[in-house]
């Protein structure tokens, strides 16, 4: 997928539509149902775009699912990202790296926000893992991003995101998919630690999420795919509803 370099002068979210509709011979921007969907493959098929906030669109999946119809939500994982700063005449001042990496255990905390449509039969989720651009644009002052969500204020802001690369494609749609990101060396009964000392071993992921391991208990405890078992030392242990 990542031989379509073409399609990155446009944003992050149009070049995800537009290569997805040329890869299921799909229409974009398709008014049907009631909605506006990103694609409609040839299929009928709906492909929906969403890079953030998966609880935004749960209205319009769960209509369109309460409709027979069959929907996949792409929502894409920032693995690497670059950064290119810009002046206000588009001249490239600094090109960078940023020292934040993303992961598919990202998942975890957005797909909270729909786990009642988790496993309907026609719903599907696909989370891709890419490297990004970032475009900045260098401000005269400090500045309030435009969503006015920056607890400080920077001297830029951010105009666009290309997409550079697709590396990987993780598809959940069975209690499966989600219970095979858990470490493989788990026993039969685990806790918290159990999953940070497996993630970390196995090297699965970032820091930063396997100690927050706790998120991803109490995410498979709200889809019920692990049940407590035990209070051992102050550790709350679990097991498997069903094995991966």
């Amino acid at each position: 997928m990542s031989n379509f370099s073409i399609l990155n002068e446009s944003s992050l979210h149009n070049t995800l539509k537009k290569l997805y509709a040329y890869q299921t011979d799909g229409k974009t921007e398709v008014e049907k149902y009631g909605h506006i969907y990103d694609i409609i493959t040839k299929d009928g098929e709906i492909i929906e775009i969403q890079n953030k906030n998966l609880k935004q669109i749960f209205p319009k999946i769960k209509d369109t699912l309460e409709k027979g119809l069959k929907i996949k939500v792409v929502h894409p994982v920032v693995i690497t990202k670059k950064i290119e700063l810009k002046d206000k005449d588009g001249n490239i001042i600094k090109r960078s790296r940023s020292s934040k990496k993303g992961s598919v255990y990202d998942v975890f905390r957005e797909a909270a926000g729909i786990y009642q449509i988790l496993f309907e039969k026609n719903f599907t989720l696909e989370v891709p893992e890419i490297d990004i651009t970032e475009i900045r644009v260098q401000e005269e002052s400090l500045v309030q991003s435009k969503n006015n969500r920056r607890r400080y204020k920077r001297d830029w802001n951010k105009i666009n995101k290309k997409l550079n690369e697709i590396n990987k494609i993780h598809t959940f749609k069975s209690p499966e998919d989600y219970l095979s990101l858990l470490p493989a060396s788990l026993a039969e009964e685990f806790c918290a630690k159990d999953i940070a000392k497996g993630l970390k071993e196995e090297k699965l992921c970032p820091a930063r999420i396997y100690n927050n391991s706790n998120l991803i208990i109490w995410f498979l405890k709200k889809i019920q795919l692990i049940s407590e078992t035990k209070t051992e030392n102050k550790s709350h242990y679990y097991k498997k509803v069903i094995q991966a």
